[in-house]
């Protein structure tokens, strides 16, 4: 059977992936499937040079093909901010991520709202040879001044989808997969990865 890696190490992008990904047919693995241990650095300008970078890393050292994602939260009245450094927007040392939906909140309190924001990822499928195919996906909704949900991870418990009532660490899993950024990502990266393992034909 095709393989093809998840090229990440955080656990909550795995399992999502995973369950998005479960139509394919293809033997999805993570890096500890495979005694594969790589940090890789993300210090690229844009979701794409970052998700690129973890894609074409983890390709090249278990000889798989693989998809990595770069996503981040976009909040209109902080000019796009936290965006790329999502995952690190706290000056707290060793925040989590509640350290950082709280950081996120303290910025905000003076805006005017409805804080508008929208959800952004980056898809990047990477061939050993370096070969890449990259693909976008969005959600857009707004942060709410009080978190809700135990659901999801990161900034989910704050981001509000009006058209659904609800935060989207409220949302289950297969709700959350039908309506997130990630979700629509891979939507975009299905033709891709069908043509790429020689699956065109797959309904």
């Amino acid at each position: 059977m095709h393989k093809l890696l998840i090229a990440t190490n955080n656990a909550g992008k795995v399992k999502e992936l995973q369950e998005l990904l479960k139509d394919i047919d293809v033997q999805l693995l993570t890096p500890a499937d495979i005694n594969l241990t790589l940090d890789v650095e993300e210090d690229g300008t844009t979701y794409a040079e970052n998700a690129s970078k973890k894609a074409i890393a983890f390709a090249q050292a278990s000889g798989l093909i693989s998809l990595a994602d770069d996503s981040g939260l976009e909040v209109a009245a902080l000019d796009g901010a936290p965006g790329l450094y999502s995952a690190r927007y706290s000056p707290k040392p060793g925040a989590n991520d509640a350290d950082r939906r709280i950081y996120l909140l303290q910025n905000l309190k003076d805006k005017p709202q409805p804080w508008k924001a929208h959800f952004h990822a980056t898809i990047a499928i990477a061939k050993p040879s370096g070969d890449i195919e990259l693909v976008e996906g969005n959600c857009h909704g707004e942060i709410t001044h009080e978190e809700r949900g135990s659901g999801g991870f990161g900034y989910d418990p704050i981001f509000f989808l009006p058209e659904h009532g609800c935060t989207m660490a409220e949302l289950d899993m297969a709700q959350k997969n039908r309506v997130s950024h990630r979700a629509r990502a891979v939507i975009n990266a299905m033709p891709i990865l069908r043509k790429i393992f020689g699956l065109e034909n797959q309904a």
